[in-house]
């Protein structure tokens, strides 16, 4: 009888190496479909494959450090390397108070710079200022202070700010805000 019990251990061994077979044949195509969603989703595999935008890889190009006069006075500067890549339009200060219920009035102070594609739309920019200050002015007064709070609210205000830029500046190409001075008071 003892000559009979090796055998069961040996029969069970087969089918612990045939699940783990199974483990691997089904973990793995899941792990490179989720390691390729990943990189698609950040952006590395369309660039890899040269399916990005082209405003993407100007702007990894250059040195992104086009500076304006910082008087509130429109410029346009680029990056001395690249010789074409991000150019900056430097917005007037903008001060508003904020939607806040009760007696107590709080105000918020902007001060931005606008990220254009080209030289030529800062014209058309500067043409277009007194509706884009009316649309950023409107939209800021109608924001809570709730609303600002943590990243994630200044970034839905750089989108909202990106969104109205792009209407009030239509044949210009508005790519970005940037944000010099947020300042809630």
């Amino acid at each position: 009888m003892a000559a009979k019990e090796p055998a069961p251990e040996h029969a069970e061994e087969p089918a612990k190496k045939g699940g783990k077979k199974k483990l691997i044949l089904i973990l793995l195509p899941v792990l490179l479909i989720g390691a390729g969603a990943g990189l698609w989703f950040t952006g590395i595999l369309p660039g890899l494959l040269g399916m990005g935008p082209k405003e993407e890889h100007a702007a990894a190009a250059g040195d992104g450090h086009g500076r304006g006069d910082g008087h509130g006075a429109p410029s346009a500067a680029a990056p001395a390397a690249a010789g074409k890549g991000p150019y900056f339009f430097d917005m007037p200060e903008i001060v508003a108070n904020l939607n806040v219920p009760g007696r107590r009035t709080t105000y918020i102070r902007l001060r931005s710079k606008l990220e254009i594609s080209k030289p030529s739309d800062a014209e058309a920019i500067q043409a277009a200022m007194p509706r884009l200050l009316d649309l950023y002015t409107t939209y800021l007064r109608e924001l809570r202070p709730e609303e600002l709070r943590g990243s994630a609210g200044t970034q839905r205000l750089r989108e909202e700010l990106i969104a109205r830029a792009t209407i009030a500046a239509a044949p210009a190409r508005i790519t970005d805000v940037l944000f010099t001075e947020l300042l809630l008071q």
